[in-house]
Order: C-alpha cells, then sequence, then structure tokens
C-alpha cells in the first residue's frame, strides 16, 4: 500500500555530524587531559616511592631530591616523546607478536638514556662518586629505570586497548541500532501497493452511482494513505488508532467485494491505547482478504479481536480460507515473516506471533505484546 522509500534528510545527516564531531572533539580533550593527570600523578608517585625508599636507609638529602625531581621530568619528557613515536608508527595496531619486542627494547633503550640523565644531574649536583661506581650499580639501575618505563608502557598499552574495545562496543551498538531502525522502516514499506489501485476503481465505479457514497470513500482512502505517511518517523501508535485505519481500509475493500465481505471489530476498552507496531494490524488484515477471503466464491468474513491481560495485549485476526503448510513453515505468506521481524526487533523475547489452520475454513492469526512499551528505548522517537 506504501512505496516510498526510507531517507534520511540532508539536515538530519548534517546535524548527526556536527553532533558526532563535537562529541569525537570532547572525548579528545577528556583523553588528553586525563593522559597528562596520569602522566604527573604516575611520575610524582614514583618519586616520593624513592624518597620514601632513601630516607629509610638514612641516603636522603637535598640532592637526592634535586636528583628524583629531574629524573621525573626526563622521564615524563621521553615517555611523552616514546607516545608520540608509537602514535605516529602505528603500534598500536600491530599484532601482539610484533608489539611486544618493541615494548622490551624501547623500555630498555628509555632506561639507558634514563640512567645517563640521571648521572648526568647527579654530577651537576655533586653527589656522583667515581669511587663509588660499580657495574653491578650501573646495570641495577639501568634493570630499575627500564622496569619502570616497561610498566609505564604497559599500561599504556592495556588503557588504549580497553578504549578500543570500549568505542568498538559502542559503534557496534550504534551500528545495530541504526540498521534495526533501517530494517524497522524498511518493513513497514513492504505492503500491498495494489491497494490503492484496485481502491480507485472501486471508487470510478461508485461515482456514477453514489456520489456520496464516493467522497466518503475518498475520504476514507486519503484518511489511510495520510496515516501512512505520518508512521514513517513513529514506531508505535496506540492500537484505536491504527484500528480506525483499519476500518477505513474494510469500508474500501467492501465496496470492492460487496457482500462477499463481512467483518467483525471487538475491542477490549482497556487495549485502545496501548502502543502497537503500526500498520502491523492492517498488513495482517490485508494479507487475509487477499490470501484468504478472495479465493472464495463465497466470500467470508474477517473477525478482529482484542484483550489486555497479565500485562499482555493479544490481537487476534480470524478470516476464512486455508494456509499452506509450506508457508507456514517458510514464513511466507500472510505478512508472517514481516510480522515476526518487526516483533523481533521492537520487543525482542517479550513479544510473540502465530498463525495457525483453526479449522478446514478458517486461519487464526494472534499477536501478543507487552504493554509496557518496547523494548529498546532508542527506537522510541
Amino acid at each position: 500500500m506504501r512505496t516510498n522509500k526510507f531517507h534520511i534528510d540532508d539536515s538530519e545527516i548534517s546535524s548527526i555530524s556536527d553532533f558526532a564531531g563535537q562529541s569525537e572533539q570532547i572525548n579528545r580533550m577528556n583523553r588528553k587531559k586525563a593522559y597528562w593527570i596520569s602522566q604527573i600523578s604516575g611520575w610524582s608517585v614514583f618519586a616520593i616511592v624513592n624518597i620514601i625508599v632513601s630516607a629509610s636507609f638514612d641516603y636522603f638529602s637535598w640532592e637526592r631530591t634535586i636528583e628524583l625531581l629531574y629524573l621525573c621530568f626526563c622521564g615524563i619528557l621521553l615517555t611523552h616523546i616514546f607516545r608520540d613515536i608509537v602514535k605516529k608508527n602505528g603500534w598500536l595496531n600491530l599484532p601482539l607478536k610484533k608489539i611486544v619486542p618493541r615494548i622490551f627494547i624501547a623500555s630498555i633503550i628509555m632506561g639507558i638514556m634514563l640512567f645517563f640523565l640521571y648521572t648526568v644531574i647527579s654530577i651537576g649536583v655533586g653527589s656522583f662518586k667515581l669511587v663509588h661506581f660499580k657495574v653491578a650499580f650501573f646495570l641495577a639501575d639501568i634493570f630499575r629505570l627500564s622496569s619502570t618505563i616497561l610498566l609505564w608502557t604497559l599500561i599504556y598499552f592495556a588503557v588504549h586497548y580497553f578504549e578500543n574495545y570500549r568505542q568498538a562496543q559502542i559503534e557496534s551498538l550504534i551500528w545495530e541500532a541504526a540498521v534495526k531502525d533501517f530494517e524497522l522502516k524498511t518493513l513497514k514499506s513492504q505492503l500491498n501497493p495494489h491497494f490503492m489501485f484496485n481502491a480507485l476503481n472501486s471508487i470510478r465505479a461508485l461515482i456514477g452511482v453514489d456520489p456520496k457514497g464516493a467522497q466518503t470513500a475518498v475520504t476514507k482512502l486519503s484518511n489511510i494513505l495520510r496515516y501512512s505517511l505520518t508512521m514513517e518517523r513513529i514506531e508505535t501508535v496506540p492500537l484505536d488508532k491504527e484500528m480506525q485505519t483499519v476500518s477505513d481500509y474494510l469500508e474500501l475493500e467492501t465496496i470492492r467485494f460487496e457482500e462477499r465481505l463481512k467483518y467483525k471489530i471487538d475491542l477490549d476498552p482497556k487495549s485502545l491505547k496501548v502502543e502497537i507496531p503500526p500498520m502491523m494490524v492492517q498488513t495482517l488484515v490485508e494479507n487475509g482478504i487477499k490470501h484468504g477471503v478472495s479465493k472464495r466464491t463465497e466470500g467470508g468474513e474477517i473477525e478482529i479481536k482484542s484483550q489486555v491481560q497479565d500485562s499482555l495485549l493479544t490481537i487476534k485476526i480470524k478470516n476464512n480460507g486455508q494456509i499452506s503448510n509450506e508457508a507456514l513453515q517458510k514464513s511466507k505468506g500472510f505478512g508472517i515473516s514481516n510480522t515476526k521481524h518487526r516483533l523481533h526487533l521492537l520487543y525482542g523475547e517479550q513479544a510473540s506471533f502465530s498463525i495457525i489452520n483453526k479449522s478446514e475454513n478458517e486461519v487464526l492469526a494472534e499477536i501478543v505484546i507487552p504493554t509496557g512499551g518496547v523494548k529498546n528505548e532508542s527506537f522510541n522517537n
């Protein structure tokens, strides 16, 4: 019944792009701030720990304090340069077997550099004594500083991978929601386009014999088309609004089928304001007429009934006719696949749909929907 395709306006694309750009800019600023806080606080902790250890061994002096502060400054500078090298050379995107040797080699090199810088400041403040210099102390200090750099590197890579994993999850959820939203809009557009032509032909035939009836029919057709167009951006509508369209549709089909089509509608007053997916009942009624009533020479009847019980809305649609076992098994015809897919996207396991041959001459379709609303709030506009 509707042929217009799902699309996003240019203004919407621009708004989404602007929002995404602003969010990314804020995230970059927050990451940069967190990085420098971590750098300064981490190396400060390193200096404090070393001061405490020195003091506990009666090896604390103002020269030692200057040396440690200078060492922390050099550590911040070297690791920041190392961070730029990692980002520019794409180390973060390398497989683990290539990253590990790079991390160890870089940590040893920076440990050696820090040791020589530390030696220079020790000579500068006069605390370095050549007679106390031993190769074992040399290697021990390099190992200590290299281990510190290695710890810094492991933390940096771990934080980065955690952020990437979290960002990938967020992007995955965004894409999943976008795909589901697109699927829902596509599914809503999968309605019978022949109805409009049949309705117009019926109205044309009615104009000569019943002009007022033709006017009423045109009004009902315009109501259906307006409803079809306005539901483009909504995922649920009150049941009574859906049934107004269904009633208009059945009235128009009665003009075409005349005495061959009868219908009965019995709605629970408590169900009228319950939100349901738009055009879902309409689709099943339309298919019930197309595949059931219209194929019978004597015609048939459509019966629609709703009931609310235990926070669940049940909608039953019965029509004369039969549905083949193949259609039941493969979800073909009668809007089965469309209805099941839409319910699953909106409600998950909370909703259900079934269709059976209740007898040799009757088909029963049943929709069960929670009265609390859709499961995924991202679909509510």
